[in-house]
């Protein structure tokens, strides 16, 4: 008997080393879910640290000089090929390295050890990124010179770092709660994140649902069957409140945009402009349900084009963002952001002045309402309690060409 289980075990080792040889030896796999696709990180080395408590300084010292031993480089080398594959801005990539950290630590379980594992291949991919304590929440920033709004900011030697986690958290007073800071040096971090979005993802077609856009333009109703993709929402779901030029320029996904665009321009190509600008405009209006983002969403948040066009509702910042994006798409005309203490609204550089015009540096804009009001505006009118409201000019669109 022990001579027959020599020979097995013989045989399994020259099995074992024939495989090994041949490179059939089953992999150590890293699976990554991103919006549909899959990304597999083949032959990683095990990164799993333990994390000590407390979790201080001290803690988080110790947790990176840990990982640092590991063989966290084959993991960051496949999520920078990702992203240079897919063009990823970098509100998009982190969104690829918060799943990837979830794999390794899952957010539920620990969450701090969760949201190290983020600083740590965000550092690694070569950007700027702090962690801090208010009191015992661990915080996590990064650099960036966008402008960003409603989110904690802290300055340090002339450069601005905005908290990326604020949303796990309810209110944190931090007069009360002073911010300390991780005094950890990370070799090679030195990039700035951006908020900016210039291209989303290629998703795969089978992921996207149907949804259908009605109104009446001149009392015929018209309807678009237009495809959307619900991973959408969570893509932006803690995105922050950015300036106008930001939000308003997130493109639409290849499949929405070819959904939608090639039908509003075959609708408007027989039209004169100003027509064409007027069908848009009552096309932003009418075809979505119109309530404010404290209803909506209990918060005030921007949605990017394909957001509004998602969602049911929509308040006036949205509406402009999406109206924005459709002329700018079909007439590329010069824009001007209108901003009033409690209302935004868009003007317009037409071929032919339309109304009282908005004069800008002057020139002159016809102001073109995408929000439904308790009157029915036509193009060059505002709502008459707006008439000698002060307002601002908050963002100036100049054409591609």
């Amino acid at each position: 008997m022990k001579i027959y289980v020599t020979i097995l075990s013989f045989a399994g080792l020259i099995c074992f080393f024939s495989l090994r040889s041949v490179g059939q030896l089953p992999q150590q796999v890293l699976q990554v879910g991103y919006f549909g696709d899959t990304i597999n990180i083949e032959n990683y080395s095990d990164v799993q640290v333990p994390l000590q408590r407390p979790v201080n300084e001290e803690a988080v010292k110790q947790f990176y000089n840990d990982i640092a031993q590991t063989g966290f480089q084959t993991i960051v080398n496949a999520l920078l090929a990702y992203k240079r594959k897919e063009q990823l801005d970098d509100w998009l990539f982190y969104q690829l390295i918060r799943r990837t950290a979830q794999q390794l630590s899952p957010k539920a379980v620990d969450y701090e050890r969760y949201t190290l594992y983020k600083w740590f291949l965000l550092t690694q991919c070569g950007y700027n990124a702090q962690l801090a304590f208010a009191k015992d929440k661990l915080l996590f920033y990064v650099q960036s010179d966008d402008n960003i709004y409603d989110i904690p900011l802290f300055e340090k030697e002339g450069k601005q770092y905005v908290c990326l986690n604020i949303h796990d958290f309810e209110k944190i007073d931090f007069v009360k709660d002073q911010l300390f800071k991780v005094d950890v040096t990370v070799p090679g971090a030195v990039k700035t994140f951006s908020y900016k979005v210039k291209q989303i993802p290629d998703f795969k077609t089978n992921q996207f649902d149907e949804k259908q856009l009605v109104f009446k333009y001149r009392d015929i109703e018209d309807r678009f069957n237009i495809r959307l993709n619900p991973q959408m929402a969570t893509m932006f779901s803690n995105y922050p409140s950015v300036d106008f030029e930001s939000y308003f320029n997130i493109p639409l996904s290849r499949v929405t945009y070819g959904s939608l665009i090639p039908l509003l321009r075959r609708r408007v190509s027989k039209m004169k402009q100003q027509q064409g600008i007027d069908y848009l405009m009552n096309f932003t209006r009418h075809a979505f349900m119109y309530e404010n983002d404290e209803q909506n969403f209990g918060v005030e948040k921007r949605l990017s084009p394909e957001q509004t066009l998602m969602n049911d509702f929509s308040d006036c910042d949205d509406r402009v963002g999406l109206f924005y994006y459709l002329v700018k798409e079909l007439y590329d005309l010069p824009m001007i952001v209108l901003v009033y203490p409690a209302h935004i609204t868009l003007a317009i550089e037409l071929k032919k002045v339309v109304g009282t015009p908005v004069v800008y540096n002057g020139r002159k804009f016809s102001v073109c309402e995408p929000t439904p009001q308790r009157l029915e505006l036509p193009i060059g009118k505002l709502m008459p309690e707006l008439n000698n409201i002060a307002y601002q000019v908050a963002y100036v669109y100049e054409p591609r060409h």
